[in-house]
């Protein structure tokens, strides 16, 4: 019997998740798959219209949103507020600094900056807006720079905020107020014991639905890469077939990585995945253009930084160019979207940290990193094309999959061509697999009403249901379809975080003091819910 009190089951197959949600959030995953699989060309076109409509008419709005949401992580990083521990007083953190940046990088990033990083600059470099308002030409030293600006704002201090401020804020409720570790929670200052009621439901399937569909879609482009590295290093053919099998088998492992839990399943994935990418970090380093390399890093700090206010609040006012849309109110979007799932999993991951310690170490060691990467693999393959063989935009324009493995191999050192090409097709895998097993393991937490240990029953259940639904969708050809419902869920859930940002500020300013020891909302023994009245206030 589920009630205000008790909003978990205790006994039966849904034991220890909460039962409206668990059947609310199967039937809408299950209608969104067989309306896209039904009526394909239907739901692609309501899909595609939809996002179409958002990306005309609420443009300027996701800039705004994430240009506030800089604003407002740069304010509660430095206010008096920054020393406040997320949990008791004597709490430290979990992880050591190096685990939790991994675990932290591992979960945001997945497999976005192995695509991105050599196919955004080398696309950017032959054309863009901000290119064309300096008048430089295509193709050119000038040309290569402006993209890199472009490519690192778009993985920077902007969007980093977004993932470690709905973090920190969930933390903040969770750990130092008891509450679940749910998005619901953040709005308990405004709502009170009505966050257990439907409008917590809703935002709560909100969160769900962004998570499952947007790691779903990244699956889905994941896989295309791992399908073009599987042809490049075996002459695996490139097919939807062995694509299919490509989501079994990662789904499988990345399933009993949730299974086996945060200590060790995604702790082990997320260290090994920064260890490999070293390695071949240091190939491009060494191999690459090193001097080159070195000169660009502290180049394109600079003009990031001298052109971060300009780029954050630009808003093209040409009704005919498309390029905002396609390329930065998609990735605010993006970023947006995938906000519920990474924030719950930093929140989660953070306890025992400052407010301070979370925001400087999340968004400026993120964003250090994404840098870093950007620099080493985009700046090589800017070298090649200008003063290289070249050829590397071609392929961009043919095949995004293949630019990786092209550029391993436009470095000319042969015998680690083959075994390098090896190693990024294996941190494709690992990468990816950190990220499917931390959503899966979110999706859980949130049924489970914020408890740190979800049924493994239920983790198994939700890791199948993410490779079916990637696999249904890229059979149906939907994952644009997908890729468009994230989107889409991105515009509520900004206006939610808005007010999640007023929540914490309300919270922070009415003095609330934390009690030494609370009592928790959320048992691990029993799985059951108290009162809400339970917290103090």
């Amino acid at each position: 019997m589920i009630s205000n009190n008790n909003m978990v089951n205790k006994q039966g197959i849904f034991q220890g998740v909460n039962q409206t949600m668990t059947i609310a959030s199967l039937a809408m995953v299950s209608a969104f798959v067989l309306f896209s699989v039904l009526q394909i060309d239907l739901a692609n076109t309501v899909y595609n219209g939809v996002k179409q409509w958002i990306t005309s008419n609420f443009g300027w709005y996701y800039i705004a949103a994430v240009a506030v949401i800089f604003v407002f992580s740069v304010w509660v990083t430095f206010s008096k507020f920054g020393s406040i521990r997320l949990g008791k007083d004597t709490d430290r953190p979990e992880f050591n600094n190096f685990t939790w940046f991994a675990m932290l990088f591992s979960a945001a990033v997945g497999t976005g900056l192995m695509f991105w990083s050599i196919a955004e600059p080398l696309t950017y470099i032959q054309g863009n807006p901000f290119a064309d308002m300096a008048n430089v030409q295509a193709n050119t030293a000038e040309a290569a720079q402006i993209g890199m600006r472009i490519t690192i704002f778009h993985w920077g201090l902007n969007a980093w905020s977004v993932y470690v401020l709905v973090g920190l804020i969930l933390a903040y409720f969770a750990y130092r107020k008891g509450l679940p570790l749910t998005i619901r929670s953040a709005l308990y200052p405004i709502l009170g014991e009505r966050i257990y009621g439907p409008i917590g439901h809703a935002v709560d399937l909100l969160a769900i639905f962004s998570t499952l569909f947007g790691t779903a879609t990244t699956l889905g482009l994941g896989v295309s890469q791992m399908n073009a590295g599987l042809n490049y290093l075996f002459g695996i053919e490139i097919n939807s077939v062995n694509q299919l099998i490509l989501i079994v088998v990662v789904g499988s492992i990345a399933t009993f990585s949730a299974v086996s839990g945060l200590q060790k399943g995604i702790k082990f994935l997320s260290q090994w995945n920064v260890r490999i990418s070293s390695i071949l970090f240091a190939f491009f380093l060494i191999a690459g253009p090193t001097a080159y390399l070195f000169g660009s890093f502290f180049t394109n700090l600079g003009d990031y930084l001298n052109n971060f206010v300009a780029m954050s609040v630009w808003v093209d006012t040409n009704p005919e160019s498309q390029w905002q849309g396609w390329w930065t109110i998609f990735y605010w979007a993006w970023w947006l979207s995938w906000g519920p799932y990474v924030g719950i999993f930093i929140a989660r991951i953070s306890k025992g940290r400052t407010i301070r310690e979370l925001m400087l170490g999340g968004i400026l060691s993120s964003t250090l990193g994404a840098f870093t990467w950007i620099t080493i693999m985009g700046g090589t393959a800017n070298y090649v094309e200008l003063y290289g063989a070249g050829g590397l935009t071609e392929v961009v324009n043919e095949n995004l999959t293949m630019v990786l493995y092209s550029t391993i191999e436009a470095l000319n050192v042969h015998w680690l061509t083959w075994p390098m090409a090896a190693l990024a097709t294996l941190m494709i895998i690992s990468w990816f697999v950190t990220s499917a097993d931390s959503a899966t393991l979110v999706i859980c937490t949130i049924l489970s009403m914020g408890g740190n240990h979800p049924p493994i029953r239920m983790r198994v259940v939700w890791g199948a249901g993410l490779g079916v639904v990637a696999g249904i969708l890229l059979m149906a050809g939907g994952l644009q379809g997908l890729q468009a419902a994230s989107i889409a869920a991105a515009l509520p859930f900004s206006m939610v975080l808005i007010v999640m940002g007023y929540c914490l500020m309300k919270d922070l300013y009415s003095g609330t003091e934390y009690q030494e020891s609370p009592t928790p909302l959320v048992k691990e023994e029993t799985q059951t819910l108290k009162p809400a009245s339970a917290l103090s206030k």
